[in-house]
Protein backbone atom coordinates (compact mmCIF):
# COMPACT_ATOMS: atom_id res chain seq x y z
CA UNK A 1 0.00 0.00 0.00
CA UNK A 2 1.23 3.39 -0.69
CA UNK A 3 1.35 5.84 2.36
CA UNK A 4 -0.80 8.54 2.30
CA UNK A 5 0.24 12.11 3.95
CA UNK A 6 -1.98 11.67 6.74
CA UNK A 7 0.79 8.32 7.08
CA UNK A 8 3.81 10.18 5.98
CA UNK A 9 2.60 12.78 8.99
CA UNK A 10 2.39 10.29 12.00
CA UNK A 11 5.66 8.55 10.96
CA UNK A 12 7.47 12.29 11.13
CA UNK A 13 6.07 12.57 14.59
CA UNK A 14 7.58 9.35 15.25
CA UNK A 15 11.06 10.11 13.97
CA UNK A 16 10.82 13.49 16.42
CA UNK A 17 10.00 11.35 19.07
CA UNK A 18 13.09 8.99 18.15
CA UNK A 19 15.07 12.28 17.98
CA UNK A 20 14.08 13.11 21.68
CA UNK A 21 14.55 9.55 22.98
CA UNK A 22 18.48 9.98 21.76
CA UNK A 23 18.69 13.41 22.58
CA UNK A 24 17.78 12.16 26.22
CA UNK A 25 20.52 9.41 26.17
CA UNK A 26 17.86 6.76 25.02
CA UNK A 27 17.99 4.17 22.05
CA UNK A 28 16.27 6.64 19.11
CA UNK A 29 12.93 4.53 18.33
CA UNK A 30 9.54 6.92 18.72
CA UNK A 31 5.69 5.28 18.63
CA UNK A 32 2.28 7.19 17.80
CA UNK A 33 -1.47 5.49 18.46
CA UNK A 34 -3.89 6.78 15.96
CA UNK A 35 -7.62 6.35 16.60
CA UNK A 36 -10.04 5.73 12.72
CA UNK A 37 -10.59 9.45 12.58
CA UNK A 38 -7.01 10.44 12.72
CA UNK A 39 -6.70 11.71 16.21
CA UNK A 40 -3.85 11.10 18.68
CA UNK A 41 -4.16 8.91 21.49
CA UNK A 42 -1.18 8.47 22.69
CA UNK A 43 2.85 8.60 22.20
CA UNK A 44 6.05 7.79 23.84
CA UNK A 45 9.71 6.93 23.01
CA UNK A 46 12.16 4.40 24.05
CA UNK A 47 12.75 4.79 27.66
CA UNK A 48 15.52 1.58 27.66
CA UNK A 49 18.78 3.44 28.79
CA UNK A 50 17.49 2.88 32.84
CA UNK A 51 18.35 -0.92 32.40
CA UNK A 52 14.76 -2.28 31.37
CA UNK A 53 15.21 -3.21 27.76
CA UNK A 54 11.35 -4.06 27.38
CA UNK A 55 10.61 -0.03 27.66
CA UNK A 56 9.75 -0.15 23.69
CA UNK A 57 7.18 2.73 22.78
CA UNK A 58 5.13 0.01 21.04
CA UNK A 59 4.74 -2.00 24.03
CA UNK A 60 4.15 0.81 26.04
CA UNK A 61 1.42 1.86 23.90
CA UNK A 62 -0.48 -1.65 23.62
CA UNK A 63 -0.19 -1.61 27.66
CA UNK A 64 -1.70 1.58 27.29
CA UNK A 65 -4.87 1.02 24.60
CA UNK A 66 -5.39 -2.40 26.54
CA UNK A 67 -6.17 -0.11 29.70
CA UNK A 68 -8.12 2.89 28.33
CA UNK A 69 -9.74 1.78 24.84
CA UNK A 70 -12.36 -0.68 24.02
CA UNK A 71 -11.85 -3.81 21.61
CA UNK A 72 -12.94 -2.32 18.44
CA UNK A 73 -11.42 1.14 18.89
CA UNK A 74 -8.26 -0.70 19.27
CA UNK A 75 -8.81 -2.64 16.37
CA UNK A 76 -9.46 0.40 14.34
CA UNK A 77 -6.62 2.07 15.52
CA UNK A 78 -3.29 2.30 13.95
CA UNK A 79 0.55 3.16 15.55
CA UNK A 80 3.20 4.78 13.55
CA UNK A 81 6.56 3.95 14.65
CA UNK A 82 10.09 4.98 13.54
CA UNK A 83 11.18 1.33 13.08
CA UNK A 84 9.47 -1.85 12.68
CA UNK A 85 8.34 -3.62 15.98
CA UNK A 86 10.23 -5.93 17.46
CA UNK A 87 9.22 -9.47 17.76
CA UNK A 88 8.25 -8.90 21.76
CA UNK A 89 5.89 -5.93 20.53
CA UNK A 90 4.41 -7.01 17.53
CA UNK A 91 3.17 -9.99 19.97
CA UNK A 92 1.75 -7.27 22.40
CA UNK A 93 0.55 -5.34 19.51
CA UNK A 94 -1.73 -8.75 18.36
CA UNK A 95 -2.50 -9.76 21.82
CA UNK A 96 -4.47 -6.51 22.85
CA UNK A 97 -5.77 -6.34 19.32
CA UNK A 98 -4.59 -2.74 17.83
CA UNK A 99 -4.80 -2.33 14.13
CA UNK A 100 -2.52 -1.75 11.61
CA UNK A 101 0.99 -1.26 12.01
CA UNK A 102 3.29 1.83 9.49
CA UNK A 103 6.73 2.09 9.88
CA UNK A 104 9.82 4.55 8.82
CA UNK A 105 12.08 1.92 8.56
CA UNK A 106 12.04 -2.21 8.80
CA UNK A 107 13.66 -4.37 11.15
CA UNK A 108 15.79 -5.85 8.36
CA UNK A 109 17.02 -2.54 7.25
CA UNK A 110 17.90 -1.63 10.83
CA UNK A 111 19.87 -4.84 11.66
CA UNK A 112 21.51 -4.29 8.03
CA UNK A 113 22.71 -0.95 9.10
CA UNK A 114 23.61 -1.93 12.60
CA UNK A 115 25.55 -5.29 11.11
CA UNK A 116 27.41 -2.28 9.05
CA UNK A 117 27.95 -0.24 11.48
CA UNK A 118 29.73 -3.20 13.49
CA UNK A 119 26.99 -3.34 16.03
CA UNK A 120 26.43 -6.98 17.46
CA UNK A 121 23.05 -8.61 17.21
CA UNK A 122 20.70 -8.12 20.14
CA UNK A 123 19.24 -11.22 22.17
CA UNK A 124 16.27 -11.42 20.10
CA UNK A 125 16.01 -12.69 16.48
CA UNK A 126 14.94 -10.18 13.94
CA UNK A 127 11.48 -11.05 12.35
CA UNK A 128 9.20 -8.91 10.29
CA UNK A 129 5.78 -8.04 12.25
CA UNK A 130 4.05 -10.31 9.23
CA UNK A 131 5.38 -13.35 10.61
CA UNK A 132 5.13 -12.83 14.61
CA UNK A 133 1.32 -11.55 14.40
CA UNK A 134 0.38 -12.38 10.48
CA UNK A 135 -3.39 -10.95 11.13
CA UNK A 136 -2.02 -7.13 11.85
CA UNK A 137 -1.85 -4.97 8.70
CA UNK A 138 1.87 -3.39 7.86
CA UNK A 139 3.27 -0.87 5.84
CA UNK A 140 6.42 0.53 5.72
CA UNK A 141 9.05 1.19 5.11
CA UNK A 142 8.73 5.12 4.18
CA UNK A 143 11.50 5.98 1.27
CA UNK A 144 11.46 9.84 2.62
CA UNK A 145 12.35 9.02 6.19
CA UNK A 146 14.51 6.17 5.93
CA UNK A 147 17.57 8.14 5.58
CA UNK A 148 16.56 10.20 8.87
CA UNK A 149 15.99 7.40 10.68
CA UNK A 150 19.42 5.82 9.37
CA UNK A 151 21.12 8.49 10.82
CA UNK A 152 19.95 8.57 14.10
CA UNK A 153 20.49 4.68 14.52
CA UNK A 154 23.92 5.80 12.97
CA UNK A 155 24.38 8.56 15.95
CA UNK A 156 23.11 5.80 18.31
CA UNK A 157 25.68 3.10 17.43
CA UNK A 158 28.29 5.54 17.41
CA UNK A 159 28.07 7.13 20.28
Amino acid sequence: MTLSETDLTHLARAVELAREALDDGDEPYGSVLVDAHGSVLFEDRNRVKDGDQTRHPELEIARWAAGHLDPGTRAAATVYTSGEHCPMCAAAHAWVGLGRIVYAASSEQIAAWRAEWGVPAGPVAVLPVSVVAPGIPVDGPAATLEDEVRALLRRDALA
